[in-house]
């Protein structure tokens, strides 16, 4: 592992906060657009904290502080995110609640939660920190608790950090990142500073992308909204900008004919919910701007499939579509009959004629 390092379009926002002397306030609450790098600022700003020599405001990446953040094993840092977001990481924190399975814990429970790791920041997560806050910092330096995604925490949870922020333990700073602080409790937001991140044009975004030998750089761009770090990581769940499925779709839409479902939910039945139905919403999208006599945003190289589909669709249909999907978001991570609600969507969204 690195040493985690502050992204090009967070330099200015960077420069703010450390000219704040309420830099070291108890909790900061850090948002933006998806995709474009909050967490990463988070762990920069983490580092930066405890880092012994640091240098403009940023860590050095030389001290033993920098090494054991760069080895994720530093005794004054805790990461605080659901067991599903650990697993996908890769990492664990040695004796972090909520990567392992505690002691007395029934042996089918812990079974269970390898096989089925909570996608919640619980409560006990919560409370492990109460053990952590009475033991001396290292040095006699900062704490840092990050957590994420913030509005992962369950009610319960979030209670509990409110309380613990109701009265703060010393030399502790919290950094919770969220995408919308109006997920949140109003009350925990009331707890925290707010730092707004803005999100990249769409030169420095692309520039960024290259830096990483990103292939097809611009397209991948596009299908992410113009959101970076979203185009990396699409990038490595499908080999292509415009999934193959989507792709299929368009071009028998574009010649007047119906869609497969059967075979689309084939091919759909085993990929992440989110991510299918993130792909449809951005097809909506496109098809509400075709609509209107503007440019794709999402997939510009099916611009002209695009007009057609969308010049054979009544607008109210479309916005009515559109704002369905958005409504299937909220049961798509426990739907009651998986395979009946995505053949449910497909028709409902891909299913029309002239």
């Amino acid at each position: 592992m690195s040493i985690p390092v502050f992204l090009p379009w967070h330099q200015e926002a960077l420069s703010d906060w450390q000219r704040q002397k309420s830099r070291f306030a108890h909790a900061w609450l850090i948002h933006g657009v998806a995709g474009t790098g909050k967490l990463e600022f988070a762990r920069a700003a983490a580092a930066s904290l405890l880092c012994e020599s640091p240098q403009a405001g940023q860590a050095c990446g030389h001290c033993q502080a920098c090494q054991w953040v760069a080895g994720g094993n530093h005794p004054d840092l805790k990461r605080i995110r659901p067991d599903s977001v650990a697993q996908i990481e890769g990492q664990t924190d040695e004796g972090e609640e909520g990567d392992v399975a505690g002691e007395g814990e029934a042996e089918g429970s812990s079974a269970s939660r390898k096989k089925n790791p909570s996608k919640e920041i619980r409560l006990e997560q919560i409370r492990a920190l109460e053990s952590w806050f009475h033991l001396a910092t290292h040095r006699g330096g900062w704490r840092v608790v990050l957590l994420y995604p913030a509005d992962a925490l369950n009610m319960i949870a979030a209670n509990a950090l409110l309380k613990i922020l109701e009265e703060p333990p010393e030399h502790t700073v919290f950094l919770l990142v969220v995408d919308a602080p109006d997920r949140l409790l109003p009350t925990l937001v009331s707890r925290c500073r707010k730092l707004p991140l803005p999100a990249p044009g769409w030169d420095a975004a692309l520039g960024w992308l290259q830096q990483q030998e990103l292939a097809d750089a611009p397209a991948w761009l596009a299908a992410a909204g113009g959101a970076p770090l979203q185009a990396l990581r699409l990038s490595r769940q499908q080999p292509q900008p415009v999934p193959a499925w989507l792709e299929q779709a368009i071009q028998t839409l574009a010649r007047n004919q119906q869609p497969d479902i059967g075979q689309l939910a084939e091919d759909l039945d085993k990929q992440p919910p989110a991510l299918w139905l993130d792909t449809l919403q951005r097809f909506y999208i496109d098809l509400m701007l075709a609509a209107h006599g503007q440019s794709a945003r999402y997939y510009p190289s099916h611009q002209a499939a695009l007009e057609g589909i969308a010049g054979r669709m009544p607008a109210a249909r479309l916005s009515a579509a559109l704002q369905w999907l958005s409504q299937q978001r909220r049961v798509a991570g426990h739907p009651l009959n998986a395979r009946l609600w995505l053949h449910t969507v497909l028709q409902n969204t891909l299913l029309f004629s002239a």
